[in-house]
Order: structure tokens, then sequence, then C-alpha cells
């Protein structure tokens, strides 16, 4: 499915403003200035578990509505985990649209050897009692960001398929849409295949989509996630806190620290999706660098790779300038104008305080 985007020179000057406003109001966006929305597109998952409590429980977020996909495990188990975050935090009020059951192209591929079969490692929680809206996940996105264009921003801690489809059904949309804040891409290798990210590898053709849609994306990908281990100290804090919230994440946190122990991990899991949430909350617990980058899609070893191109770095290093190199450099600097905002460093203590201290918190 192809996506028609905006003119070159439309995305240039598009895409730059909003990477430059989105930039320089990292700072501001911490101070109290009203609830932001957001449409949270997840596939839970251990971590988006995890991701998904600290976001109901940041009262910066005025949070529209979860889309669940298929990824981490299949959406027989990613809807009911989304429904069930919401029970435990108490907010039934948010409502929920059913997602894609598959990538755009490909066969599914899931990560239940890092999520357990059910997605929360295993651990049990009541069948839920709430029930996802009629309306399917690309419907609902299109919906809201059409009631409130330049407002709402998607959060998104999975494969990128519900988005790619809302863009291609709706070709009027990316520009409403005020940011794409991702837990996905790595530009230093990655954990599916040496080359990819999970997120990306399971739909490339849905993260390329994104990533030329003009859009303005904050990738909070491997290089920073890689550094975000939840360890013993953590989960005693949470089963501590003794709230709805802290014990279910501590029960979920125990039950994939078990299953990797069996597994002969010797560390605890990483929390890729709450550190992108926390990335959206809070941008200065990481550090970012703006980057074009792009997926591959047809490489049989590489599929779904994202790279990561610094048009201030191009040229012919080594060797004197020539007006030819010249030239090149420059139309390099055109074609590869910076789509996103990567993140390239983590403050991790302070990511953690953020992280565990709302879940724990009794307000």
């Amino acid at each position: 499915m192809e996506f028609v985007r905006m003119t070159r020179r439309a995305f240039v000057a598009a895409s730059a403003a909003a990477l430059a406003a989105q930039t320089s109001g990292a700072v501001a966006q911490t101070r109290p200035a009203g609830q932001r929305r957001v449409i949270i597109d997840t596939d839970p998952g251990v971590d988006d578990a995890f991701a998904l409590l600290l976001a109901l429980r940041s009262p910066e977020l005025k949070i529209e509505g979860l889309t669940p996909v298929a990824g981490n495990v299949p959406l027989d188990f990613t809807l009911p985990n989304a429904l069930r975050m919401l029970e435990i935090a108490g907010r039934t009020d948010i409502p929920v649209a059913t997602g894609a059951k598959a990538p755009l192209m490909r066969r599914l591929v899931t990560a239940t050897y890092a999520h357990g079969e059910n997605g929360l490692g295993g651990a049990v929680f009541p069948e839920p009692k709430l029930k996802p809206i009629a309306d399917p996940a690309p419907v609902f996105i299109r919906q809201i960001v059409r009631k409130y264009p330049g407002e709402v921003t998607l959060v998104t801690l999975g494969p990128l398929t519900n988005v790619a489809t809302a863009l291609n059904e709706d070709k009027d949309l990316a520009p409403m849409i005020k940011g794409i804040t991702m837990m996905g891409g790595s530009l230093s290798g990655g954990n599916v295949t040496p080359a990819a990210e999970f997120n990306v590898y399971v739909d490339p053709e849905a993260a390329r989509i994104v990533f030329q849609s003009g859009i303005p994306v904050n990738m909070v990908g491997l290089d920073v996630t890689r550094r975000t281990e939840l360890t013993e100290v953590h989960v005693q804090r949470l089963e501590a806190a003794g709230t709805a919230v802290s014990r279910a994440a501590a029960t979920i946190a125990r039950n994939i620290i078990a299953q990797e122990k069996r597994q002969g991990s010797t560390r605890g899991p990483n929390m890729h999706d709450p550190l992108a949430m926390a990335a959206f909350i809070d941008p200065s617990v990481v550090t970012w660098k703006p980057y074009y980058v792009d997926v591959e899609t047809m490489g049989e070893l590489t599929a779904g790779e994202t790279l990561g191109y610094l048009p201030n770095e191009a040229g012919l290093r080594g060797s004197p300038p020539t007006l030819a190199s010249l030239s090149t450099s420059a139309m390099l600097r055109d074609k590869f104008v910076p789509n996103a905002q990567v993140a390239i460093d983590v403050n991790s203590p302070r990511f953690f305080e953020l992280l565990i201290g709302r879940l724990s918190s009794k307000t």
C-alpha cells in the first residue's frame, strides 16, 4: 500500500519547522501547561503494560484512547491485556479500539519467548469486563485526530500497522497529527536480528510509511532502551507500595524475571516502552539528536533496519573537496532533511524515579 505524501518541498518545510518546535519546546513541555492529548498504540507485552500504567498515572496526559495491535503476542492477547491495564488503574473511561491482527504485507512474528505466551510473563489477571468500542483502530485514530487537529500525539509502543493504515486510508491526516513518539528502531544494531529492532522488524513497510509521512517523529530505540534494566530494588519498591497498580506491575515483573532466569539470563528486563512513554512525559530524560531515518524493507538479511543519516556530516572525508563532491554533499543534504529526533543517551536514574515513583504513588 502506497501512502501519497506531501510534495518534497512541503515535507521539508513542515518537517523541519515541526521538529524545531518540538526540540525547542522540550523543556517547556515539562511545565504545567494543560494536559496533552495522546492516543497510545500498543502491543502489551510486559514493558507495554508498565508503559500503560505509567501513562495512566501521569496527570500531564489526556489519553484519548488505546489502540492495541498484534506484535509481542497476537491480538487475542494484546487486546485483553490493554483492557486489563485500564481496569487495574481504574480508568475504564478510556476507549479501546481493536487494531490489526497482522502486518500490512508480512506474516506476524511475535516475541512470546520474551513476554510469555500471554504477553504478561505468565502473570494471571481476571478476564476484563471492559469491552472495546465498535470502531477499528485506524478509524478511531482518524476520528480523534480530525476532532482535535494539531493537538494529538501518537505514542506508539509496538508495530506501526494501525498508524500506517490510518495514514493510507486518509491522505490528509498526516499534517493534522502533532507528532509521534515511538519505541522502535535502533542506530546500533537490532534485538530480533543483528540489523533490526523488533517493533520495526514486525512491520517495516508500516514503519517506512510513518517515517516518510512528514509527521515529526521522536524515536526512542535500542540505543537508549538497552540501558534501562529493571532490578530487584525496583521490584521491591513496587511491592512495598501496596497499591493496585504497583502490585500488578510487581506481579508482572516477578513473573518475567523468573522466566528469564529459567532461560539462563542473569539480568532483569529492559523497560523499552516505559522509556518512550517517559520521554514523552519528560523529554529531558533522554538526549535527542536530529537524523534523517529510513527503514530497509527489501533486504534479505536487513529487513526492518533503521538507517540514520546526519546531513551535516555528509561529504568525502580524507580527501580535498572538489566541485563534484561539494555538489553531491549539497544534494544529499537537500534530500535527507532530518525527519526524526532520535534518543541517543538516557538519564537512567531519573527515568526510573519517574517510572517507579508514579507506579508506587498512592495519590
